[in-house]
């Protein structure tokens, strides 16, 4: 973390969402000498309403913190570049039948492109977030990089979101929470009296918040009934709505569940699972059981590759890898690699790997990148 007299009066804008994560950036900053402004970002228009969307009370909250700090606030809205950028593309994945992660995109488009572009525009040196990760620039073979690091605090760790960065934005990017684990953060917020300091953490997809995904989806994507179909036996086993409100490993809401089949030892019927997406017959195919060998796959093709370096890794090298955030890491290899897709086999099968999710790549601390399920 750096120190006062590293700051050198450097000018830093930090992106400020109303949470004890990046109040707690904007304060570190300060007590650290940096001059700092605090920028609210409005991303979402459609129906900015109180029962579901926060950002009313979250502009409220970025505003008393700012006070309290003794910052200056600024709010920009970049809800059209959002819709244009990550919502579009959202919404397409979802059509084909993937199941995308828009706020990786959002990070990319938005936080680190759009927000990264204002900031130099009112003059600032570096930005800054609440995310939990570390940026540390290495020299190697006489060639200078910006590493994205993981985050001490295991648990909160979000370089799986910013696999799509490249040196150019983190050279401009600061993560002051970086070496902090989360109890740390709140206790500095309580001590520096902030009343974020006990705010909930926000969760789910930022433009959905709380409300149902599936009542969400179908104001968008119209209903496309088809057949559910069992992948064993290809018996009909009920009717969807539509490809896109199911992804792959999911459980409930197939309203299958009356309908029997292999049974566990205690005499008990296994439960359905969403194991693959016919989208040229509009098909669902379910499987019986968790562990079904049609949801364990040891090996995936990655797509749309962003190595944060600006090389690609080295092939036949054990890394380790997530295909989902709230995975561990899995040690791995990649067998093949061109310059738009990359095969990654598994030292062991991992369950319901989903098209769509992003698969980061990772030598022991340091994120590499990664790319997109295939």
């Amino acid at each position: 973390m750096s120190s006062k007299k590293d700051s050198g009066g450097m000018k830093v804008v930090v992106g400020m969402s109303g949470g004890v994560d990046s109040a707690v950036t904007a304060l570190l900053l300060k007590q650290q000498g940096y001059e700092v402004t605090g920028l609210f970002m409005k991303n979402w228009e459609d129906d900015d309403d109180a029962e579901y969307c926060s950002t009313r009370q979250d502009l409220v909250d970025v505003a008393s913190v700012c006070d309290v700090i003794g910052i200056d606030l600024e709010v920009v809205n970049f809800s059209k570049e959002y819709k244009d950028r990550v919502f579009a593309d959202f919404l397409r994945e979802y059509e084909a039948g993937r199941t995308p992660n828009p706020d990786i995109l959002c990070n990319s488009e938005i936080k680190f492109r759009c927000f990264l572009d204002h900031a130099m525009q009112l003059g600032a040196d570096r930005i800054a977030t609440g995310h939990y990760a570390q940026v540390r620039e290495w020299e190697s073979d006489g060639r200078r990089e910006f590493q994205l690091l993981k985050a001490e605090d295991g648990t909160k760790d979000q370089s799986y979101f910013l696999y799509r960065l490249n040196q150019a934005q983190l050279s401009k990017t600061l993560f002051p929470l970086g070496t902090l684990y989360k109890r740390e953060v709140r206790k500095i917020a309580e001590a520096a009296g902030l009343h974020v300091a006990t705010k909930k953490d926000s969760t789910g997809i930022c433009f959905i918040g709380e409300r149902p995904f599936r009542e969400f989806l179908m104001r968008y994507l119209p209903t496309q009934p088809g057949e559910i179909r069992s992948l064993d036996d290809d018996r009909v086993m009920g009717e969807h709505q539509g490809l896109m409100y199911h992804t792959i490993g999911q459980r409930k809401g197939l309203h299958i569940g009356g309908i029997k089949g292999n049974q566990d030892a205690a005499g008990e019927h296994d439960a359905w699972y969403v194991a693959a997406k016919d989208v040229k017959r509009n098909v669902l195919l379910v499987v019986q059981g968790h562990d079904h060998p049609a949801l364990l796959k040891d090996r995936l093709a990655a797509i749309d590759l962003n190595w944060i370096s600006g090389r690609a890794p080295h092939t036949h090298w054990v890394y380790t890898a997530k295909p989902r955030y709230r995975t561990p890491d899995m040690p791995c290899e990649i067998d093949a690699l061109t310059g738009e897709r990359a095969e990654i086999a598994f030292a062991e099968a991992q369950w319901a790997l989903t098209p769509g999710q992003s698969v980061v790549v990772y030598e022991s601390k340091v994120c590499l990148g990664g790319g997109i399920i295939a």
